[in-house]
């Protein structure tokens, strides 16, 4: 029994923030391989695959080590008449990382958990919204969007 004690405390736990930075690596590898936005001039662009649902991507600003986007469909919030679902993104160039840095137009994180959250409050909110990023992303690409299908909204 003792041995299996030993055995246990010498595995490696990853943390949430180590979860977290993951995310934001494969999020960053998914987008990458999908639109390769850090090509892409300032603006908006439409991907149709013939499915009814076209994905708009924002090209908000190319920066030296970031670019700051945003995915939605055509579609609108009934609430706000904002495009819904929607994610706002940060990609890290040197860093590798991409960061939904929010999802919803209608609700910042100070929205949704308060002005002076305590860390763990952060983390979780942080890894929702990176989690749904990484499964969208997942969805897009089977769905078969991708830089050949991304036209330049005039």
């Amino acid at each position: 029994m003792r041995t299996a004690v030993l055995r246990r405390k010498s595995v490696p736990r990853i943390g949430r923030f180590g979860w977290l930075m993951g995310l934001y690596a494969e999020n960053h590898s998914k987008l990458t391989r999908l639109f390769e936005p850090g090509d892409l001039a300032e603006g908006g662009y439409r991907s149709s695959i013939g499915d009814g649902l076209d994905l708009q991507l924002d090209v908000i600003e190319q920066h030296r080590f970031t670019v700051e986007l945003r995915l939605t469909y055509g579609l609108a919030d009934p609430l706000t008449g904002e495009p819904d679902p929607s994610a706002f993104v940060r990609l890290y160039r040197d860093a590798r990382q991409a960061e939904a840095t929010h999802c919803y137009v209608g609700r910042r994180w100070q929205d949704v958990i308060g002005m002076y959250p305590p860390p763990d409050a952060v983390i979780g909110h942080r890894l929702r919204m990176n989690t749904f990023l990484g499964k969208w992303l997942d969805y897009l690409a089977e769905r078969g969007h991708g830089v050949a299908t991304l036209q330049r909204i005039p």
